[in-house]
């Protein structure tokens, strides 16, 4: 049998031709693997033709959308993970799902190649890559684009001299990579710093002016940190975020405009949409004020920084990641509960919150009557806690 190659195929133009470059090159045969991440746009069923009008010798796609939300994001909203405390991690948390199908088709059909379409100056290259050596560490990886520097310009000029079925729309000035969870925008004008983001930026969301006069007030319930019901009415995480994506984004929320620091080293600006992962990120983070104690939550959230920074850096399979999984499942025991907030004009704003697993306690918050705290112990409290700055101070002030 001759040797195969399993490649991580989008439908588009680069993935299309990769098909087709790669058995000339190499021999093998190929078998493309699409994966529904609830991302939209073209029917996956023409996806799966297109590769085998490609010369695919199997199309494979996966409907992998309640597994993405259950597996993947949900993780991410417990542990309110926002790289660079902005990105909720759209494209990072969809790359080992990938992989992991990835690695499941070529041991099914005995590849011992995978391959993608990522470039070398982005982060992909890197999560692709990583996650197929924690998962299959004998597999080997090629990436036409990044290793025989591919151009648009020659990928057209291949389907064209091969005869490929691929019709080249015109070019976007934006390179897009969305699913459920978001969308990210790169590329073309933005990448100069100074110009703002066009209307023709955003799919995902509304002009935070468009119903500005029409707000939204929305309750979301959880459950041991998952989110469980919006406005009493029980939904799956996938349904959850599809439904915020919805409401969240006819209110212009959840636009991001950053620049992040890229792991090859790079700055590069970034316009993100990601109107249901914001919603539900700071709805978790806001109940868990409520029903985290102090040093928990305090630690907690210098976890969330190190598991963001894992993910960005696309260690979603690494021993350090799964050790924090354990740490911040424990955390979300009493994370249960309600959160109301409204959504209007580009913003979601929190205006009530209620748990049966509440720490807040009105008798020790109140300054009315029915103060149970006692005032009385805080001076010693205070002299005590400040001891050791006060001494230094003497020394130093001498």
């Amino acid at each position: 049998m001759a040797d195969r190659v399993v490649l991580a195929y989008s439908g588009g133009l680069d993935t299309s031709v990769g098909i087709s470059w790669i058995g000339k090159e190499t021999g093998a045969e190929v078998i493309a693997v699409a994966i529904d991440l609830g991302q939209g746009g073209e029917d996956m069923n023409a996806v799966r033709q297109r590769a085998l009008d490609c010369g695919a010798v199997e199309s494979i796609v996966v409907d992998a959308r309640n597994e993405f939300a259950d597996d993947y994001c949900l993780p991410t909203i417990k542990a309110n993970a926002l790289y660079m405390e902005q990105y909720p991690l759209v494209s990072a948390i969809s790359r080992p799902l990938i992989v992991k199908h990835l690695v499941a088709a070529a041991k099914e059909h005995g590849a011992s190649t995978v391959a993608h379409g990522c470039t070398g100056k982005g982060n992909d290259q890197v999560r692709f890559e990583v996650g197929i050596g924690a998962l299959a560490p004998d597999l080997s990886v090629i990436a036409p684009v990044r290793d025989y520097a591919w151009t648009r310009e020659k990928a057209i000029a291949f389907a064209e001299e091969h005869k490929l079925p691929i019709t080249v729309s015109k070019k976007s000035p934006f390179s897009i990579d969305q699913n459920v969870f978001g969308r990210a925008v790169e590329t073309g004008f933005l990448e100069d710093l100074w110009n703002a983001p066009t209307k023709d930026v955003y799919d995902y969301t509304e002009d935070p002016a468009l119903n500005f006069g029409r707000p939204d007030e929305v309750i979301i319930s959880f459950e041991r940190g998952r989110p469980v019901a919006i406005d009493g009415r029980p939904v799956t995480v996938l349904e959850a975020i599809e439904e915020m994506n919805k409401r969240a984004g006819a209110h212009g929320v959840g636009r991001l405009d950053m620049v992040e620091d890229r792991l090859v080293g790079i700055k590069s600006r970034e316009v993100y949409e990601a109107p249901g992962a914001v919603v539900l990120i700071q709805a978790h983070r806001d109940l868990e004020t409520v029903t985290l104690e102090r040093e928990l939550g305090r630690y907690k959230r210098q976890v969330e920084q190190r598991y963001s920074e894992l993910l960005y850096d696309g260690l979603w399979y690494s021993p350090l990641k799964r050790a924090l999984d354990s740490f911040i499942e424990d955390t979300q025991q009493h994370v249960s509960g309600e959160i109301r907030m409204t959504l209007h004009g580009g913003s979601a704003v929190i205006n009530g919150r209620r748990s049966a697993e509440s720490l807040y306690d009105f008798n020790l918050a109140t300054y009315d009557a029915g103060d149970t705290f006692d005032q009385s112990l805080a001076k010693g409290f205070v002299q005590i806690h400040g001891l050791s700055s006060k001494v230094a101070a003497r020394r130093d002030l001498a």
